[in-house]
């Protein structure tokens, strides 16, 4: 674990090392923020029910999805612009993934080339499509990742527009990946429908995955379309605001797709206690986003595996702690419903940190 022995002091050295801009576009959310606010509200509203006098002399806390077997039931989550954050972000978020044995799905929206990646470590690569071209500019892409060898395809469809981040408007910031002048074709994403979904799964071989699902009306149909994955996601509250928190969505997606295909989420989850929580619920995954930029932002490659070891330690606690083995002895029975003890923002998660910070 390095210097760091909690996700706090973490979280405090990117607090730090970050400049403001950087830190409020990577903290925040779009307009009021509610949306993100409650993705932590909402977490904060479950509590354990633990079981006793079980042995649990050895924790498991690996899983399998995407047809492969990895050390977590984690994800780095798709963040673009990483190369804002820390010099070659792309390139050490994918190292540290592929030695830590669990996915990264890589954004579009990074410099470094899908090709570039492939050629570090194809079995632990996802890409992640934004749609920002007309439909020769997607068809592309789908042909970059026909060639790269990844694991799977992730299309993003809850940025049909562009969202109004106020702390970005109030910062006159923009992240890289928007300063590149607009494209040809730009507005295409607006127009997106399930024929392009219908278009990508006939493509490929590899699991697609449908990322920014928030109703179970939609993961219905998004089986009904030979979708593989579901990724239940509201952005981490930076797109639609108002919205529910992704772990008050998870359940009723997981009750649609009825084991049809595996569910993934997002959305405020920081804590190894978070990532059982959407376990318990029926996730198979859970994607950490702020999460990775903080670590990244905090010293790059060997803070980012640092980080993954301190989630796989506070997993295996809690796991022991609520007297099961392995993940999926967990089911909605481990959880209760409780009322939240602080009030949610960013640093409602580290207690020591809120205090330290005045928060």
């Amino acid at each position: 674990m390095g210097d760091f022995e909690t996700i706090q002091e973490i979280v405090l050295a990117a607090y730090r090392k970050m400049t403001s801009d950087i830190w409020d576009h990577v903290t925040g959310g779009s307009e009021s923020e509610t949306t993100l606010r409650r993705n932590r509200q909402s977490l904060d509203s479950l509590a354990f029910r633990p079981r006793v006098l079980r042995d649990v002399t050895g924790i498991d806390s690996s899983t399998t999805f995407l047809g492969r077997h990895f050390a977590l039931p984690v994800f780095l989550a798709p963040v673009g612009s990483l190369e804002d954050i820390y010099p070659e972000g792309g390139l050490a978020c994918l190292r540290a993934a592929a030695a830590f044995g669990i996915p990264m799905f890589l954004s579009s929206v990074v410099k470094m080339q899908l090709e570039t990646a492939a050629a570090t470590t194809e079995k632990n690569l996802v890409f992640q499509l934004y749609v920002q071209g007309d439909a020769d500019w997607v068809d592309r892409n789908l042909e970059r990742v026909e060639k790269s060898g990844c694991t799977a395809f992730c299309l993003t469809v809850d940025t049909a527009i562009y969202s109004r981040r106020e702390r970005n408007l109030f910062n006159r910031y923009a992240p890289s990946g928007r300063r590149r002048g607009p494209r040809e074709g730009f507005n295409y994403q607006a127009t997106m429908t399930w024929d392009l979904v219908d278009k990508i799964r006939n493509r490929f071989d590899i699991p697609v995955i449908v990322k920014g699902i928030a109703t179970a009306e939609d993961a219905r149909l998004a089986v009904e379309h030979g979708v593989q994955v579901i990724y239940v996601s509201n952005h981490g509250g930076r797109q639609l605001d108002h919205g529910r928190a992704s772990i008050d969505v998870l359940p009723g997606v997981v009750e649609a797709v009825d084991g049809r295909a595996d569910v993934l989420v997002d959305g405020g989850f920081v804590r190894g206690s978070d990532i059982l929580k959407a376990i318990a619920l029926g996730a198979r995954a859970v994607g950490i986003g702020k999460l990775q930029a903080w670590a990244l932002a905090a010293g790059g490659e060997a803070t980012l595996t640092g980080m993954l070891e301190i989630l796989e330690k506070e997993i295996a606690v809690n796991m022991a702690l609520l007297g099961v083995t392995r993940l999926d002895q967990l089911d909605s029975s481990y959880l209760h419903p409780a009322t939240p003890v602080t009030f949610p923002d960013a640093f409602s998660p580290f207690p020591s940190l809120a205090m330290l910070l005045g928060s």
